[in-house]
């Protein structure tokens, strides 16, 4: 599915109310799927990504596809603004400045590799998303972490750490799971 301006746009407007009516009631916006064209009613997974001054101010999402896209936005909109734990609830002086991102992500597909060499030499670096999982752990980092970790074995490190496994760990029964992503700011 591709998505004109004119839905981005409206996309963008959605993320931008949810977290206003979020300042003003406490919950996420509301939303009717029939005010909406049928392409903001397929369900697609989200991640919203807020910024302040170019830094991370909040970054809520799903990796599967559970909800309308325009609902998921909105929820993950509110998310990101007032409950993503490593940030405190923000504030309604910090709504001007602030930078929305969106990404709407493909399906994950899984990743075949007999090392982790192969598994780093597969790698596009500010292309792949990527879910790593090992048993009960699990991460991902969207295609824009890339900026900041360019190296893909710094990438696949740091992912590593984030799922709470140590930056040189390595087994045969490691699952990686790749995305794309769409993202409109």
């Amino acid at each position: 599915m591709s998505l004109n301006n004119g839905h981005r746009q409206q996309l963008l407007a959605i993320a931008k109310r949810s977290i206003r009516h979020g300042l003003q009631t406490g919950k996420p916006l509301a939303i009717n799927l029939a005010d909406f064209p049928a392409e903001l009613a397929e369900l697609r997974a989200t991640f919203v990504t807020l910024e302040k001054d170019h830094q991370l101010r909040g970054c809520i999402g799903m990796l599967e596809a559970l909800r309308p896209l325009a609902e998921d936005i909105a929820k993950n909109a509110y998310s990101a603004a007032f409950n993503d734990p490593r940030f405190p609830p923000l504030q309604a002086g910090e709504l001007d400045g602030l930078d929305i991102h969106l990404s709407i992500l493909t399906p994950a597909e899984p990743v075949s590799f007999s090392s982790e060499q192969n598994l780093l030499a597969q790698l596009q670096p500010g292309i792949d998303g990527l879910i790593l999982e090992e048993g009960h752990r699990h991460g991902t980092f969207l295609p824009s972490v890339w900026e900041s970790l360019p190296e893909p074995e710094q990438f696949l490190r740091h992912l590593k750490q984030k799922a709470g496994l140590p930056a040189d760990y390595w087994s045969d029964t490691l699952k990686i799971y790749r995305y794309r992503t769409d993202v409109i700011s």
